[in-house]
């Protein structure tokens, strides 16, 4: 039995999103145990309409919801204790659940997860590690968004963190890694991304394969299983990727609907159009992961809808499922132990 739990109230609609969500989740994997923590008002009334769902869940009441504009800072101290937010996250700390799903406010989710669950040990900063589709299938690319900036020590983690995550979801024995930058060559880059590299040649890992630097069209050619950067490079190439998918959707609609001859061609086509139309749809790949914190924790986008919010449920019962947490906290321990120099102090 895999126990999530969910914050009903996350997202640009709530529980008018997420307990959908959380029925065709349950469809695909029965022997899910859902935890739902929201205002009762709003939540009972729909858990009544999914009579499955509702015998396999355990709700809670909560007074607070975290709103999708709400500063960080001002969301833990209105929040802390009392929210869906926290609670939901609150239960992984407490053992009633094995992985929290939310859709709401990142900012505020990073701050809760990481006040309340703690990082790792010689982990100074988490990362959100994206799936992302590619020409082979899919990759992971990380950080997208969590912190601004990462020394080289930081890119190490961050790549020993994704390799994880790559043999808990992908199920690879060694997954390759690369850390992109501005060319392929050795002399390239700035400092900190060089030194990275040389660090990850040097390393010695036996749960992963270091390939070397990548750059921006890989990501799209699956070029390698894990793609690090930090959270400033990484934010702006999941939104351009995102911001292209739509572009190219738009160009394709309006191409097959100028003529009669395009839609005629476009009847023909459709089948090909179905296809292309299911690999580009972004709620196929919903669901970023926080890596790097005591427990699992996996952030929607706040704006999908029910099929989207069940992608991000697949993605928390995966890593649960596949011991997400405990294959960090090994690979960890491994690397620190032949460079116990490079460990860093405790999370407090």
């Amino acid at each position: 039995m895999i126990r999530i739990s969910l914050d009903a109230m996350g997202g640009d609609f709530g529980p008018e999103v997420v307990i959908p969500g959380a029925a065709k989740a349950l469809e695909r994997h029965p022997d899910i145990q859902f935890v739902l923590f929201g205002q009762q008002e709003r939540c009972l009334p729909l858990l009544a309409q999914y009579p499955k769902l509702k015998e396999k869940s355990v709700f809670h009441h909560c007074d607070v919801a975290v709103a999708m504009d709400e500063k960080p800072s001002q969301a833990l101290r209105r929040g802390r204790y009392v929210s869906s937010m926290w609670r939901s996250i609150e239960a992984v700390k407490t053992g009633q659940a094995d992985v929290v799903v939310s859709a709401g406010n990142t900012g505020a989710l990073m701050a809760m997860a990481k006040f309340c669950l703690r990082t790792m040990a010689t982990i100074e900063r988490p990362a959100i590690a994206a799936i992302w589709p590619t020409l082979s299938g899919e990759s992971i690319v990380l950080d997208v968004g969590a912190t601004i900036g990462a020394d080289a020590q930081q890119l190490l983690d961050f790549a020993l963190m994704g390799g994880a995550m790559a043999r808990a979801l992908f199920e690879v024995e060694r997954p390759l890694v690369g850390l992109l930058n501005v060319g392929v060559e050795e002399i390239k880059g700035q400092e900190e991304v060089k030194e990275a590299g040389r660090m990850l040649r040097e390393a010695g890992l036996d749960t992963m394969d270091y390939y070397g630097f990548v750059e921006g069209d890989d990501l799209g050619k699956g070029t390698v299983d894990v793609v690090v950067t930090e959270g400033f490079t990484g934010n702006i190439a999941l939104k351009t990727a995102e911001g292209t998918a739509r572009q190219i959707a738009e160009y394709l609609r309006a191409a097959m609907s100028r003529t009669l001859l395009a839609k005629i061609g476009y009847l023909f086509a459709k089948g090909a159009f179905d296809k292309l139309r299911e690999k580009m749809d972004p709620r196929k790949v919903n669901g970023g992961v926080f890596l790097g914190l005591n427990g699992i924790v996996i952030k929607s986008h706040g704006g999908t809808d029910a099929e989207g919010f069940a992608a991000a449920i697949d993605v928390g019962y995966d890593m649960a499922r596949n011991g997400l947490t405990q294959k960090i906290e090994n690979d960890l321990k491994k690397y620190h132990a032949r460079h116990p120099s490079s460990a860093g102090p405790e999370a407090a």
